[in-house]
């Protein structure tokens, strides 16, 4: 067994925070979120894909704080309205607008449409300071329901209805969401070969130099 390596979760989405946390609980893993550490400049997600875009969070966390970060982008994707919210999914309709505004513009938008085909997509990405990373990807297929059921999840969880469970997300409970989800997919991906991935951490991780302080004590 690996000894445990630090890992900070690169959000300040507390959903997706709770989410990845309790997914990775039980590996020999130092979960830290942004919370703990002193502010650090935000990140532009101007990325083309939700592949860009998380490799872009987490390269960035992992060098500012010299340590391996986790993040990943995610985003629902509705055929009907041009394959949108997309990557701009955590900013429809502007930076202002609450996740059940959000819902509610799409549910507008989507207002008349027969196809409420629509999907989750998410890319984790695992960095090191030296730039090295890791991809794992999930994607969930739906609908988009009439109107917004459910009071668990954030996001869009209550107009997305998952047709085998009769459910939305918002529905589930946290236990049902993580093994159908996008995010559940991929860091179900992550926990299948997560022994590896800590010895890969391990071995990109750059090793610090100890120099001679005087009286020739290492330091």
């Amino acid at each position: 067994m690996t000894d445990a390596v630090t890992l900070v979760i690169a959000t300040k989405n507390s959903g997706k925070l709770i989410e990845i946390a309790a997914l990775l609980k039980n590996y020999p893993v130092r979960l830290k979120s942004l919370s703990e550490f002193g502010p650090i400049p935000p990140v532009e997600e101007d990325g083309a894909s939700f592949d860009d875009n998380a490799y872009k969070k987490a390269a960035f966390t992992s060098r500012v704080l010299g340590l391996s970060a986790l993040a990943d982008d995610s985003g629902l994707v509705v055929p009907a309205l041009g394959g949108g919210p997309g990557i701009h999914s955590a900013r429809y309709g502007g930076d202002s607008l609450t996740d059940a505004h959000r819902c509610d513009l799409l549910l507008q938008n989507l207002k008349g449409k027969t196809d409420r085909q629509a999907s989750f997509s998410c890319v984790i990405s695992i960095a090191t300071p030296t730039g090295a990373a890791l991809t794992y990807e999930g994607r969930c297929e739906g609908l988009i329901a009439e109107s917004a059921s459910g009071t668990n999840g954030f996001g869009y969880d209550p107009i997305f209805y998952y047709p085998p469970l009769n459910k939305t997300f918002a529905e589930m409970t946290p236990r049902e969401k993580s093994q159908i989800s996008h995010r559940g997919k991929a860091l179900k991906q992550l926990q299948d070969e997560f022994d590896k991935v800590l010895l890969w951490l391990q071995q990109q991780m750059p090793i610090l130099e100890k120099f001679p302080c005087h009286g020739g004590i290492a330091c």
